[in-house]
């Protein structure tokens, strides 16, 4: 479930024509970016849950996508579903085992340009000690000056899924959906 907030990032590296027009270096702005994930729960709803410590580095080429780079961390500690019991569950061994595996990362290895808007990252995945490729559909949202602050800004969308009995959680399935969905919105500035 965790797992699918770092692949949001690696989409930033992907959008060439869109984005300024020199390579650089950006990192993930943590009050603007958001790492969601769902879950069906018994066919009658999708659970959803946030990551909400997450940091990172994009090292970004407009003119050469495929060279971008992309490094994240979420902190699993930092997971909430707005149910304090069932957070202290998911923090439990059962599920993300957050004291053992206190940091899930997605380093991007692919990234591939579909349109001045779209494309496609794959990365590798570490959940849970186990390290699984992901790919991520990626939507450059605006890439420019923040007025706020005057930064360097980019930000992205990024939606994908992956299974986590890949990762080793497979508590409760098929009554909790080996499926996980996610939807990842970020900010990065230099």
């Amino acid at each position: 479930m965790r797992s699918h907030i770092p692949f949001a990032y690696a989409s930033l590296a992907i959008l060439g024509a869109a984005a300024p027009a020199v390579a650089a270096d950006y990192k993930i702005d943590p009050n603007h970016t958001h790492v969601l994930f769902l879950v069906n729960h018994l066919g009658f709803s999708n659970m959803i849950g946030l990551f909400s410590d997450t940091t990172g580095t994009i090292g970004f080429d407009p003119t050469t996508p495929a060279a971008s780079k992309l490094n994240i961390d979420v902190k699993t500690e930092s997971l909430q579903s707005q149910f304090a019991p069932r957070d202290a569950d998911l923090k439990g061994a059962d599920w993300f085992n957050v004291a053992e595996f206190p940091d899930m990362t997605f380093v991007g290895k692919t990234f591939t340009k579909k349109d001045d808007k779209t494309g496609e990252v794959t990365g590798d995945l570490t959940l849970l000690g186990v390290t699984k490729p992901v790919t991520l559909e990626v939507t450059l949202n605006k890439s420019g000056v923040r007025p706020t602050d005057k930064a360097e800004t980019i930000g992205f969308s990024a939606r994908g899924s992956l299974n986590r009995s890949d990762f080793g959680m497979k508590t409760f399935i098929p009554y909790i959906s080996d499926k996980v969905d996610l939807i990842i919105e970020t900010e990065a500035t230099r």
